[in-house]
């Protein structure tokens, strides 16, 4: 009896050992169903990779993988090298959340190397895409030409690299040289941007950027610093990046130290987006440092330039430079009126300011928001009349050139200004009367009699602006025109 009671006992603890709790149950089965899927992420990662890039050219790819509960799927060591000799290579390539609407992607270790014209590298240490609306985040195509699409991006560690390549003519025949071979770097600590599409980008903050320069068209060689620098609505047509409208942009705390510039800007502010009826732009504190401009420029060339600096600030070698322009329009019935104003400032030397009002009738058929919103000049436009009223008044410009341009031409400052006189009346007998008084104008400015001219233009009532501009000499005989010394 006792021996059989035993035996029962035994027997329900080797049960209890042997049979699975309910918790141990779960868990199993959790842990095979997310295996499951994650396998099934990895792999459709893996063919949806290959199939993007396979007509792209040589593609490769290292281990896939996903997370053990499917949080994330992930692609090791991706290259792909172009048809045109572009390669692109990223280290990690993560899918983040559901695969097919992925809450985020991110990319480590990125690096595209282009060919051509457009030669250079970049790189970045981590690239975020959110909301990228898919696993893939760009069109079909070629890789060079696509763009991605997401809801946001940010990046860190940019560096680009330029080297002029070789370009290749139009008919695919000939390899052509540079005209002018640059060369370069650009870095930026941060990146980022909202409303990516195919066709634009909603807004793009830059932030520590630093760059350097060969052999650029107009500034040799140099280096650039800029705090921040940012935008807003920037779009193009589809397939013509060139034809780009922006609008807005801004750039704060910029440094250039070239071979033919060394300047710094404190902020410059460009809202043209004229949709709403206004636009405006602004220059603040750009600061030349002319003196230094003057040690690197040639030998031959710097006594000329040290008699325009020491016009222009008075033997400091220092000009700072402020503007403002803001500009609107206004829809009346058949016609709309365009009006602005603006001012640039060069501290000690001069202040010239403008304002007009020019009613006109734009092209048949044009919407005038979008018309005058992407206008860059008059071309197309009817003059209706109007006004435009400009004012030039001295900061101690006028009052140096006596003295310097009668040191340059070894005569008394007194025969200068009689000569700048006699000059200016004949002037005023060739071009007209108004002219005259105006050229007469800025002789009493330079004599010290007059602290500003002011030049009122009255425009005809009928009349093409395209016309107007092709004949400044025959503005005189259009236009009503009135010249005021104070």
């Amino acid at each position: 009896m006792r021996k059989s009671l035993m035996r029962n006992v035994l027997m329900r603890k080797s049960l209890i050992r042997q049979a699975p709790s309910r918790g141990a149950v779960l868990a199993a089965f959790l842990a095979v169903l997310p295996c499951g899927l994650a396998q099934a992420d990895a792999e459709r990662l893996e063919a949806d990779l290959r199939e993007r890039f396979a007509a792209a050219g040589e593609f490769s790819i290292g281990e896939v993988s996903d997370s053990l509960l499917g949080g994330e799927t992930r692609a090791e060591d991706l290259s792909l090298v172009d048809v045109d000799g572009s390669r692109l290579d990223v280290a990690r390539y993560v899918v983040e959340g559901d695969y097919e609407d992925p809450e985020a992607i991110v990319m480590e270790g990125l690096r595209l190397e282009r060919t051509g014209r457009d030669a250079g590298v970049l790189t970045a240490d981590r690239l975020r895409l959110d909301g990228p609306g898919g696993p893939l985040p760009w069109h079909e195509g070629r890789l060079g030409d696509a763009a991605f699409e997401a809801d946001a991006l940010s990046a860190e560690g940019l560096r680009l690299a330029l080297e002029s390549g070789l370009i290749t003519s139009a008919d695919g025949k000939k390899t052509l040289s540079p005209q002018v071979s640059t060369s370069g770097w650009l870095t930026a600590q941060r990146l980022e941007a909202e409303g990516l599409t195919a066709t634009g980008v909603g807004r793009l903050e830059m932030s520590g950027i630093e760059g350097h320069a060969e052999r650029l068209e107009d500034l040799g060689a140099g280096d650039l610093t800029l705090a921040s620098l940012s935008l807003e609505g920037l779009s193009h047509p589809p397939g013509d990046p060139e034809a780009a409208t922006l609008d807005r942009f801004e750039l704060n705390d910029m440094s250039i130290v070239a071979d033919h510039l060394v300047a710094d800007l404190a902020r410059l502010s460009v809202d043209g987006d004229m949709h709403d009826g206004e636009g405006r732009a602004r220059l603040e504190a750009l600061e030349l440092d002319l003196a230094r401009m003057i040690e690197l420029a040639p030998a031959e060339e710097r006594t000329r330039l040290r008699l325009a600096s020491n016009v222009l600030t008075g033997g400091s070698g220092q000009l700072r430079l402020d503007a403002e322009f803001d500009g609107r329009w206004e829809a009346l019935g058949q016609k709309s009126l365009l009006s602005g104003d603006g001012t640039i400032t060069a501290a000690d030397a001069f202040r010239w300011a403008f304002d007009s009002e020019l009613p006109v009738r734009l092209p048949e058929g044009v919407e005038p928001a979008a018309y005058l919103a992407e206008m860059t000049d008059l071309s197309g436009v009817t003059l209706l009349g109007g006004r435009i009223e400009t004012t030039l008044g001295d900061l101690g410009l006028f009052g140096r050139v006596p003295a310097v341009m009668a040191a340059s031409r070894g005569v008394s400052e007194a025969e200068f200004l009689d000569q700048a006189r006699t000059q200016a009346r004949g002037f005023g007998t060739m071009l007209g009367p108004e002219f005259g008084q105006l050229l007469d104008g800025l002789v009493d400015m330079m004599a010290g009699r007059a602290s500003e001219v002011t030049v009122a233009l009255t425009l005809p009532p009928e009349s093409d602006a395209d016309v107007l501009a092709a004949d400044p000499l025959g503005l005189p005989s259009k236009l009503s025109m009135a010249v005021e010394t104070r």
